[in-house]
């Protein structure tokens, strides 16, 4: 079997399995361990997985640019609001990121919801300012392009400045092992701060970046309090997710 054969089958599995270890795909592909680690780190170099120790995981599948990403999947994006809402009251402050599901959220306020909310993200804050009884603030500093949103040394240090009662935190990917992971470096700071600084962590997620990992680390699964999804919580893959003492909605 020729290289390229080997790597499509490999990437295959991995998009029905989430997950592989070398010694499965060394069995399944009747080739030594030594051969499937050379494939998993070729893979992994054009991005097209992540190798982790043993073998390897999914990358996310979500599109990077804002642009591209503000359009997928919007259905489930206001499943999730529609779930996610139910947290929300009158006189909290709210951390929310620069995420497309977050934005999905923000959309789904109530026109009398009192809140401050405090965000990076500037498509976020074009909405906020058209409902009357939220209080906005901005994390200034360098915008990224790509997310349409503030990334930089002084966003990392703005968000030290306050404890919020709820983080909305938009889910890159989440695996059970690897923990919440990112893209972009900058971004993953953020959030660890808005994490940090929160009392309450809400994550929000497709099912499809579940089992997923990317390159930068942001905080453990049990660093958040609730995940919300768009399938059934009672789903099994979500079972790892409930014995760590996550809430799935």
């Amino acid at each position: 079997m020729k290289k390229e054969e080997r790597q499509k089958i490999i990437l295959d599995y991995l998009s029905k399995e989430h997950r592989v270890t070398s010694i499965e795909l060394s069995g399944f592909l009747s080739v030594s361990e030594d051969t499937i680690r050379r494939d998993l780190k070729e893979l992994s170099d054009q991005g097209l997985l992540k190798a982790v120790r043993g073998g390897a995981v999914a990358p996310s599948p979500i599109p990077l640019h804002y642009r591209k990403r503000e359009k997928h999947d919007l259905e489930n994006k206001k499943i999730i609001a529609e779930k996610a809402i139910s947290y929300l009251k009158d006189g909290q402050v709210v951390f929310i990121d620069g995420g497309t599901t977050s934005l999905a959220l923000v959309a789904s306020f109530p026109y009398d919801l009192k809140l401050t909310v405090v965000t990076n993200s500037f498509p976020v804050a074009v909405l906020v300012e058209d409902l009357p009884n939220i209080e906005l603030i901005f994390a200034g500093g360098k915008m990224c392009k790509i997310s349409f949103a503030t990334a930089s040394i002084e966003t990392i240090d703005f968000f030290r400045n306050f404890r919020a009662d709820i983080c909305i935190l938009g889910i890159c990917s989440i695996h059970h092992e690897r923990g919440i992971t990112g893209v972009f470096y900058e971004d993953s700071l953020i959030k660890q701060n808005m994490i940090q600084n929160s009392n309450f962590v809400i994550g929000i997620s497709s099912v499809e970046k579940v089992e997923t990992a990317e390159s930068y680390f942001v905080c453990p699964i049990k660093d958040i309090d609730v995940l919300v999804t768009n399938i059934s919580p009672e789903d099994e893959i979500f079972k790892v997710y409930k014995n760590a003492g996550i809430t799935i909605l």
